[in-house]
């Protein structure tokens, strides 16, 4: 049976512990189903990132995609911030493992559009995740993975990462006009 779970932490987001169907060949693990996500919008892409152990990504968020991931190798942190303006949640950082050996090995998460994310790659990882919106470079905006106000654990001490992460801005700094607003409407951002 399915597990699903909306986070009591940042409004919106969804945790999904699959059923695992384990024999002697294996396992098998549905990793998606647009049904456990109430109110979603078609997923339209996937995408697929493989990250050294070390490795830091984010903090990314979109105004208008929301993401669904999954982790098909490794172990991974992910942290989220709510951005929303408006939302209940507002201003709060919620930190998790996926994938690794535990009950969150075959996790997903359901991220909606507004709330920043990014994950550290506690090893060698692959991280898979649909988006209901194909790419958009003016929808790819970013805030400071090390922004005191946000506050997260990512639990590496020294990480990697890409020009663009290092030089994205703290919360205080984000263009006003770049900010996901919520609305009451199924907590959709606009």
């Amino acid at each position: 049976m399915v597990e699903i779970r909306f986070s009591d932490v940042v409004d919106g987001v969804v945790l999904v512990d699959p059923m695992v169907h384990v024999d002697n060949r294996g396992s098998f693990v549905e990793t998606w189903r647009r049904e456990w996500v109430p109110g979603c919008r078609e997923m339209v892409q996937v995408n697929r990132a493989a990250r050294s152990a070390g490795s830091l990504v984010g903090l990314h968020y979109h105004r208008f995609q929301a993401d669904y991931w999954t982790v098909a190798d490794g172990a991974v942190r992910v942290v989220l911030h709510d951005l929303r303006v408006g939302s209940p949640t507002d201003g709060v950082t919620l930190c998790l493992d996926l994938g690794g050996e535990g009950p969150e090995r075959n996790r997903g998460l359901y991220i909606p559009e507004g709330v920043a994310h990014g994950f550290a790659a506690l090893t060698d990882a692959t991280v898979v995740y649909l988006v209901d919106r194909t790419y958009d470079p003016a929808d790819e905006l970013g805030v400071a993975w090390d922004d005191p106000a946000i506050s997260a654990d990512w639990g590496l001490t020294e990480p990697v990462l890409s020009d663009r992460d290092q030089a994205n801005p703290v919360r205080v700094d984000l263009a006003a006009e770049l900010m996901p607003v919520f609305t009451l409407d199924a907590g959709e951002v606009g």
